[in-house]
């Protein structure tokens, strides 16, 4: 039985790569938000709106451990999933949990490509990105550290760097 967990910041890959990893591995892709708006019917920006950011985790906690019991699977969290409540241990204990760490400057970059898309970022200039992307990963990382397996990612505007990175998990995980 395999189960593949990734996590990390917004902006580090872990749809791309997880999609790329599930395929290489005959597996099935689960996106821990895409599987939440599935099942509550509802988009995340509205859940946020309507129960707030606490109410918000409490479902994605009951929805990740919903979906880290399926067997053979490729998860992506959102980067927020790993800090809070007791969501790290238990991805832990559940299956291989790799951290796919960027520095912020490859995150600054993914995510200006697609700032549109994701609200915290709206507004924000390039200088203001970086530094908002710089403090919220000083925050997050030491929950992010707790996964099992770690991969330093590059900046993936190109597919050879996301299969690169694919390759990169596959050889952690093979080695864990």
């Amino acid at each position: 039985m395999k189960r593949i967990i990734l996590i990390g910041y917004m902006g580090a890959g872990k749809t791309t790569v997880g999609k790329q990893l599930a395929k290489q591995l005959g597996l099935p892709f689960y996106d821990l938000d895409w599987y939440i708006e599935t099942r509550m019917r509802k988009k995340v920006p509205e859940i946020f709106t309507e129960r707030g950011e606490e109410g918000f985790r409490i479902i994605e906690k009951n929805m990740l451990h919903e979906v880290a019991e399926f067997e053979d699977v490729v998860i992506s969290c959102g980067g927020g999933t790993p800090c809070f409540f007791d969501n790290m241990d238990y991805m832990n204990g559940q299956a291989t949990v790799v951290y796919l760490k960027g520095t912020p400057e490859v995150l600054f970059k993914h995510l200006k490509m697609g700032k549109g898309v994701r609200p915290l970022l709206q507004g924000k200039n390039d200088e203001e990105l970086l530094q908002f992307i710089t403090e919220q990963l000083q925050k997050r990382e030491e929950f992010y550290l707790k996964a099992n397996t770690i991969v330093e990612i590059p900046c993936m505007e190109d597919f050879d760097k996301i299969d690169l990175t694919v390759k990169k998990v596959l050889e952690k995980i093979e080695n864990a």
